[in-house]
């Protein structure tokens, strides 16, 4: 797995779009797109190393196919991401690539390049009630299943655990949320005694936490739906956290790899966010040529634990 890259784009970079993006559309008669598109990816965040991972696979994958990628950062603002889609639009972006701040908030957020006729793709979070061309995801139903059971393992398929859930209105927390929620019931020794929502932030996850095993001390596992959330947890245990309190997270960043390494996480569901900003620049770039790709294309995840963390680890 690659170090971490954490960074942010500079705050001017919806302003340097708007002056530097220039219309390069289809060829309506032959089906084939211009050079040198400029196409627009409308991250959540990049405050987070999932993202930074999916946009450095977008931009390795737009250089390959011939294609500038205009990279934006909402920082976790549904209205920001709105202006920054219309701004996008005005300044004629031949297609737009949304990774969702809100699912809910993108429904009206991508009206503009649906207006435009511009091809759209979501990655990593659908947007609710919009047939974009294609909705690009790890299975996360399968991957909150997988954590119930890696959780239910740690503890014995028997005690009291907590859920800390991620932002509200995302896709991706309710996939996984549904696959977790189905599997643990199956459990009858295990009951989930709070849930409650930490935004995917390390930091809120360590504040949730910490008031939630005040109020639940005798809890012996906790099922974060990323790692970011996880890793927040495992501050807030302490010496607990991987000998009496089993922490499962969920996106194989390298952060969660190493907690998995060093005993702290007992496992991580791990997505491949290269792969997802790939397989986004790629669908654009055939959609810009006037082919056609798949309406949905699901991601496998994968269960990393002691047992096989050398495989995704140095």
């Amino acid at each position: 797995m690659n170090k971490n890259i954490r960074t942010a784009l500079a705050a001017s970079a919806a302003l340097a779009l708007t002056l530097s993006v220039t219309a390069c559309g289809r060829d309506s008669t032959s089906g084939t797109s211009s050079d040198n598109q400029q196409v627009t990816i409308a991250l959540s965040t990049l405050n987070n190393p999932f993202f930074v991972d999916l946009r450095d696979g977008a931009l390795a994958e737009a250089e390959v196919q011939g294609i500038t990628l205009n990279v934006l950062d909402a920082q976790d603002d549904a209205a920001t991401q709105a202006n920054q889609i219309q701004t996008a639009v005005t300044a004629k972006t031949a297609a737009l690539i949304i990774n969702p701040v809100d699912s809910d908030a993108a429904t009206a957020a991508v009206k503009p390049a649906l207006d435009g006729n511009l091809p759209i793709v979501a990655v990593d979070r659908g947007v609710t009630g919009v047939d974009v061309d294609s909705f690009i995801a790890s299975d996360n139903v399968a991957g909150g299943a997988q954590a119930a059971d890696a959780l239910a393992k740690a503890i014995g398929e028997k005690g009291k655990v907590i859920w800390l859930q991620g932002t509200a209105g995302t896709s991706a927390s309710r996939d996984r949320g549904s696959g977790f929620e189905t599997q643990i019931a199956t459990y009858s020794g295990i009951t989930v005694v709070a849930k409650q929502t930490a935004d995917f932030d390390r930091t809120e996850g360590l504040d949730v936490t910490t008031n939630l095993m005040q109020a639940n001390p005798d809890v012996v596992g906790i099922f974060a739906e990323n790692d970011e959330m996880a890793l927040g947890a495992v501050q807030a245990l302490g010496s607990k956290a991987g000998t009496t309190v089993f922490v499962v997270g969920f996106d194989g960043s390298d952060d969660g790899l190493k907690a998995v390494q060093s005993g702290t996480m007992v496992a991580t569901v791990a997505q491949q966010p290269k792969e997802l900003g790939k397989a986004a620049v790629d669908a654009i770039a055939k959609l810009l040529k006037g082919e056609t790709v798949d309406a949905t294309q699901s991601m496998p995840v994968v269960t990393v634990t002691s047992d096989n963390i050398s495989d995704y680890i140095s």
